[in-house]
């Protein structure tokens, strides 16, 4: 996924920036004013930053490649073009995941089928995303892998998108309740549920956390 382009007008965003640059010391919100103040590239770091996340976490929604890489790619480009509506109060990281969380439903709810099952290829990369707090840490070989995915589609759609949040994403409780506007205390009660039903898809396949 790193260097894929986004489309947007004067801004091209393709190959791979240095590590110091996507995760300098420089802060989102504080990347976002030098973009409101005219310093449009500052937006390739932002996308350096999260389009791995992004899409792990639509393709994780979704269950498809290519669209998963649509809706991310959308998803930068109207938080680009909506950055003057962006309160610095708030993270850019939720303020973002919220723009992709609405496209992702707005997505599944026009689509009558939906894929159950990820790809070889997206396995893969999702193996490749960061490991600490992850569920499937404890997992090695690529075809358990792809039973604990499987099993995390199968998760009705609130659920699946609270687990890769909070799991895969690695978000806490508060940052969760911004991406999906409801209280902490139903992210805490969602997630419990969720953490429930996901062990007991895993337990049917044989598979113990």
């Amino acid at each position: 996924m790193n260097g894929y382009p986004i489309k947007i007008p004067g801004i091209t965003v393709r190959g791979k920036m240095t590590a110091a640059e996507i995760e300098g010391d420089i802060s989102d919100n504080s990347l976002v004013l030098q973009i409101l103040q005219g310093k449009v590239k500052s937006f390739k770091i932002l996308v350096e930053r999260y389009q791995k996340g992004a899409y792990l976490f639509a393709v994780g929604m979704i269950g498809n490649h290519d669209d998963a890489y649509d809706l991310s790619q959308e998803a930068f480009i109207r938080a680009y073009k909506n950055l003057n509506r962006f309160n610095p109060v708030y993270q850019f990281r939720t303020w973002f995941f919220r723009i992709l969380s609405n496209l992702c439903k707005n997505h599944l709810r026009q689509q009558a089928n939906r894929g159950s099952v990820l790809t070889s290829s997206e396995m893969i990369y999702a193996a490749a995303a960061p490991r600490h707090q992850r569920p499937d840490v404890l997992f090695e070989k690529s075809e358990i892998q792809r039973e604990v995915w499987n099993c995390v589609n199968e998760l009705p759609d609130k659920f699946r998108e609270i687990i890769i949040l909070n799991h895969f994403q690695d978000m806490f409780y508060e940052q969760v309740a911004k991406v999906l506007d409801i209280p902490r205390g139903s992210v805490m009660s969602r997630l419990y549920y969720a953490r429930l039903k996901l062990r007991e898809i895993l337990e049917k396949r044989g598979i113990k956390l």
